[in-house]
């Protein structure tokens, strides 16, 4: 077997993923402690690359984050003005009113984002506070120490062979070591499965629940947009044993964000 070496960095806390937790983490703990040292690890060539969520976005955590969000620029541009729901059938839809809709479903003084945008950003601001930010870092596999604790992670290891082992070509990479170690690599992360396995963290948990979605940003006619509004459907053309549904958010510049989501509990 090839033993290979590596540099090794050392920090306060290593963070992996430049995702809206792996940012707000790293930009509340500069704000604890001014002196840490922060790094934080991204697979993509640039933050936001790999965020692909259009969002509503409640501001109840950034408010709390950083206050003065506004003054400072963050691209929320898009109030929500308009909130609407509907329950499709095959022959038309129903408007659902929103009273007996759960909290979670009211859009009042939310905003229509591009979460990408606003990891962009929040990425300035953790720079702002000396955050180090590592872009086309992607974290291959943990560093245990002696105790069987997290140590780190191996981050930037390119040219393995096709079969995954280290070959003459592989760059290997470095280590990364941290006091703690924060995983944000976003749904079903491979380091996050690691650990979970190894210190049976789903044990006694309800199962994690997953859903396929797929999204559009479309530029339609000038007299069809409403600037604003909100729309979610269920129903059609899901039966009865499947749970999702579709959404579409007008943004500004006569865009829109069309989806739709379906629950990996479908029978067919």
């Amino acid at each position: 077997m090839v033993q290979i070496q590596r540099e090794v960095m050392k920090y306060d806390v290593v963070i992996v993923g430049a995702g809206p937790a792996g940012l707000s983490a790293a930009i509340r703990l500069k704000q604890c402690d001014p002196d840490m040292d922060v790094v934080v690890l991204e697979k993509g060539s640039e933050v936001g690359a790999h965020i692909l969520s259009g969002a509503v976005l409640d501001t109840s955590g950034l408010d709390a984050l950083i206050p003065d969000w506004e003054a400072k620029g963050a691209p929320l541009n898009t109030p929500v003005t308009k909130d609407n729901f509907y329950m499709l059938g095959e022959a038309g839809k129903v408007r659902v009113p929103n009273f007996p809709m759960p909290p979670l479903m009211n859009n009042h003084g939310n905003y229509i984002v591009s979460m990408g945008n606003v990891c962009r950003w929040m990425a300035e601001q953790a720079e702002e506070l000396g955050v180090e930010i590592f872009p086309g870092m992607a974290c291959s596999e943990l560093v245990y120490g002696d105790n069987g604790e997290i140590k780190g992670v191996v981050a930037g290891v390119f040219g393995l062979e096709a079969d995954g082992t280290i070959g003459p070509d592989t760059e290997p990479g470095m280590e990364l070591h941290g006091k703690y170690v924060f995983l944000s690599e976003g749904v079903r992360g491979s380091l996050s499965k690691e650990v979970i396995e190894k210190y049976n963290l789903q044990d006694g948990h309800e199962p994690q629940k997953f859903g396929l979605g797929m999204k559009e940003i479309w530029e339609i006619d000038p007299a069809k947009h409403r600037e604003g509004t909100v729309t979610h459907t269920m129903g059609w053309p899901l039966g009865s044993n499947a749970g999702g549904g579709s959404f579409i958010y007008h943004l500004e510049k006569n865009q829109v964000y069309v989806g739709f989501v379906v629950h990996l509990n479908y029978k067919n």
